[in-house]
């Protein structure tokens, strides 16, 4: 059975991506220092909150290195898409992990922050989206979101205002800002998709 660590750093919608990956038939461990991340065919990073805080929780378990060294596939949902950037203007020092080149901004566009509801990704043809519809609404609470350095990692924007970026996948490193645990069939299509690439890379490895 596929193994998911699912990180803990204190903030994050955990139960309900626990469920989604599990009805994907994956087995779930929850990872609150870095030996949980041991035999893990894929680790989830998921976020509620705030860049600044996730990074200190990250900080003081041990497991910003282990992220940072992981070669496995890895998801990174809302804030912890935000999390494999190199910096965020959210908090002060404003250091993320570095995984992916660029830096996450404010929707200074946006009508109206933070961004709650539902909205409408365009989505390109990654594995991650197989199976969702083009345009499919997905259920999103921010208000920043990632301006990558290489614009060829987006794999998925939405318009708030003006035109953002909501997925991005470099290599194995997949962040989307949506919350797939709370958007219905789509949101757990995007999990089982994430599932069945982790289960492709242990098989290759």
């Amino acid at each position: 059975m596929t193994r998911i660590a699912v990180v803990d750093h204190g903030a994050g919608n955990l139960v309900s991506i626990g469920r989604g990956l599990e009805r994907a038939g994956a087995r779930v461990v929850l990872a609150d220092g870095p030996a949980a991340l041991a035999g893990a065919d894929g680790i989830v990073l998921p976020g509620v909150g705030t860049t600044g805080a996730a990074m200190r929780r990250l900080r003081a378990e041990g497991l910003v290195d282990p992220l940072r060294g992981w070669e496995g596939p890895l998801l990174g949902i809302c804030v912890g898409l935000q999390l494999l950037f190199d910096w965020s203007d959210e908090h002060e020092g404003g250091e993320c992990l570095g995984m992916v080149a660029g830096r996450v901004q404010r929707l200074e566009a946006a009508p109206l922050l933070p961004h709650i509801g539902w909205n409408d990704v365009t989505n390109t043809d990654h594995p991650i989206f197989a199976g969702v519809a083009q345009g499919a609404p997905f259920y999103f609470v921010h208000s920043f979101a990632p301006v990558p350095a290489d614009p060829a990692v987006t794999i998925g924007t939405t318009d708030y205002g003006a035109p953002f970026v909501s997925a991005i996948a470099a290599g194995h490193r997949i962040g989307v800002q949506f919350h797939p645990e709370r958007s219905a069939t789509a949101g757990l299509r995007v999990l089982g998709n994430f599932v069945a690439l982790c289960a492709e890379a242990a098989r290759a490895a």
